[in-house]
């Protein structure tokens, strides 16, 4: 019996079906975890997830593997190079909206100890888990992720408009919106379940590096 997942993967495309299959609605508590989603769903806007995971090794070569303190570094000279790099998408204004954000979540870090801790605060700490049957009942943005949004962009973000966030929400699993046919809807509730019942997940270490 064929395994049953989301509608949006297709089997045929290998980098899809195994993020599908081992990240998308994993919880994830791990700060560069969480900013390399959101390099990379900035570069996705107005393009296909698809392309962008084709790119994702680029990415992770030219920013420094997704490390914000050293993104947050990067000069004018770097993003010009980076424009340049033909392994990721070279439009400027995403690029320099990677290094605005690493700025703005190490704010968070200094402010809240965690970029972790700061994004679950809009989920109460808890994922949410939706009871999908078709792709056409998966909302584009929710109440939390207008939230969500509003105050990123308060805070100084880039490309975080609430349906790009709303995909961040998805992706790092503060909302389950696997189809409740698919088998990882289950294993992740699971996951969740287990999360819950014992103690909270270790989360991202604060920074060490002196202040800027």
């Amino acid at each position: 019996m064929p395994t049953k997942r989301c509608a949006w993967v297709s089997t045929d495309n290998p980098l899809m079906l195994q993020y599908h299959d081992r990240e998308w609605g994993v919880p994830v508590h791990d700060d560069r975890k969480h900013f390399e989603f959101l390099v990379l769903e900035a570069a996705q806007a107005g393009l296909s997830w698809s392309i962008v995971l084709k790119k994702r090794e680029g990415y992770r070569r030219a920013f420094s593997e997704f490390d914000p303190e050293k993104v947050a570094r990067y000069t004018e000279n770097r993003i010009q190079k980076l424009t340049l790099d033909p392994a990721i998408i070279r439009n400027r204004m995403k690029i320099e909206a990677a290094v605005r954000n690493a700025r703005a979540l190490l704010a968070i870090q200094d402010e809240l100890g965690s970029f972790d801790a700061y994004c679950w605060r809009f989920v109460d700490g808890r994922a949410k888990l939706n009871r999908w049957k078709t792709m056409q009942e998966i909302p584009a943005t929710s109440r939390e992720s207008d939230a969500f949004s509003k105050d990123l962009k308060h805070r100084g973000f880039s490309f975080v408009g609430s349906t790009v966030v709303y995909a961040h929400m998805q992706a790092v699993g503060m909302v389950n919106d696997h189809l409740v046919d698919c088998f990882r809807y289950r294993e992740i509730r699971r996951l969740d379940s287990v999360i819950n019942r014992g103690d909270s997940p270790a989360r991202s270490l604060r920074r060490t590096a002196p202040a800027r």
